[in-house]
């Protein structure tokens, strides 16, 4: 092995072990294994440069600032009070009927301010009807994480993976290409909590009085300032009325090809600060930096595992193992390799990691590379079986004073449901 080599493996393995470990902040992490290959000269500046001006980060930093106006602007905890009040009536199905609710607006915005603002919610309307909060504070986690799936920009691991897929050589995915396979694996995930979520959670109704404050590390789950999201705004129609609009033209524009996302949301973003519907303070605030910088920063490690030829290394002992055993049994191994990393590492350090590995095992089997991606997107938000995989696993863990033990009892089967349903579906909508 080269110096190169070895240096990218030794800070691949630290940062790996660092982020298991949680008790340095995920960014923090990152960024520092992306400076000590900066410094080794593994790794180029205009790499680094690059990676931190790459298009995913760009869309994503617009998106969170578009998003933050519509949260701003009372519009979602509006439309959270008003479906909850409306449906309150029908009972728990009223109740499943809000998660629902929750889950489609996730395959368009942020989940985390959807949790934030409705997990209390649904918690006082369970106890009104004299329901355990447990049995819909963790289905309503679940089903937001499984609807951001639904759509590219859902979630940043979509984005992520469709970015690196593109360095990969391979074409970028269209905003709902990805949506057939996403809807299916949902409603396949709603419907087993549906009928199994009750019984496994159990009928206690304790719950906590506030809201939470989410720890400060450990992966996707531990990322972003829950406080920015933790206060429901006034209504204000002018300011929900241009934000909506902004963001549905984001939508329209990169659905019908006009524009790429990261165009899109870029030039939304700075719209709603010319309208003054959200102040250049406000856009700041909303950024999120702390996801940004954590998937440029896992960017890099990527991009360095790749330039040295590890990732050629290590895949091609992989392919030797998988490539007897056909393109559907690599689908299945893939996407379980990429369930099983989630729950451990950040979806953004699993996204950088897998997908060039998706991209290099597809092309030596002679398929098509796109039901790997897709496995990849699926599997890389899928974690369910902690409540530190994700950070609305976070918020529902301390609002409904869940056990750890809860989130693997009814994780583990949801992982493995959406595992065989993803490798079912996937082959039908995107050949080999």
């Amino acid at each position: 092995m080269t110096f190169d080599q070895i240096a990218a493996l030794v800070v691949l393995v630290g940062v790996v072990g660092v982020l298991i470990h949680g008790r340095v902040r995920s960014d923090v992490a990152a960024l520092s294994a992306a400076a000590t290959l900066l410094l080794l000269g593994v790794i180029r500046p205009t790499e680094v440069q690059g990676a931190f001006a790459s298009p995913a980060v760009i869309a994503l930093a617009c998106l969170f600032v578009i998003a933050y106006a519509i949260e701003l602007s009372g519009l979602l905890g509006l439309l959270i009070r008003q479906a909850t009040r409306m449906c309150a009536r029908l009972g728990e199905a009223g109740l499943w009927l809000v998660l629902a609710l929750c889950g489609g607006a996730s395959a368009f915005l942020n989940n985390t301010p959807i949790v934030v603002l409705g997990a209390p919610v649904v918690k006082d309307v369970a106890l009104s009807l004299n329901l355990s909060p447990k049995r819909f504070l963790i289905p309503l986690s679940y089903i937001t994480i499984m609807g951001g799936a639904c759509t590219l920009i859902g979630t940043s691991t979509n984005l992520l993976v469709n970015d690196m897929a593109r360095n990969a050589g391979q074409p970028v995915f269209g905003m709902f290409e990805i949506t057939p396979v996403g809807l299916i694996v949902a409603a396949a995930g709603s419907l087993y909590l549906f009928l199994f979520g009750g019984r496994l959670l159990g009928e206690s109704a304790k719950g906590t009085a506030g809201l939470p404050h989410a720890p400060e590390q450990t992966g996707d789950g531990m990322l972003g300032d829950v406080e920015l999201f933790s206060v429901s705004k006034p209504f204000d129609a002018r300011r929900a009325a241009i934000s909506l609009l902004v963001f549905v033209a984001v939508i329209l524009s990169a659905a019908l090809g006009i524009a790429p996302i990261a165009a899109s949301a870029f030039a939304g973003a700075v719209v709603l600060i010319l309208l003054r519907v959200i102040s250049p303070e406000e856009a700041y605030a909303g950024l999120r930096p702390e996801v940004l910088l954590l998937i440029a920063g896992m960017v890099v490690v990527g991009l360095a595992i790749e330039v040295t030829g590890l990732a050629a290394s290590g895949t091609d002992l992989l392919i030797d193992f998988i490539r007897p055993l056909g393109p559907l049994a690599a689908l299945a191994i893939l996407y379980g390799v990429t369930l099983f990393a989630t729950e451990f590492l950040s979806n953004a350090a699993v996204a950088v990691l897998i997908t060039p590995v998706a991209v290099a095992l597809a092309e030596s089997l002679g398929v098509d590379p796109r039901p790997f991606l897709i496995a990849v997107m699926m599997a890389a938000s899928a974690a369910f079986a902690t409540p530190f995989g994700y950070q609305t696993n976070v918020l529902v863990f301390q609002v409904g004073e869940y056990r750890y033990m809860d989130f693997v009892r009814i994780g583990v089967p949801l992982n493995l449901v959406t595992w065989v349903v993803g490798i079912a579906v996937i082959p039908v909508f995107f050949p080999f």
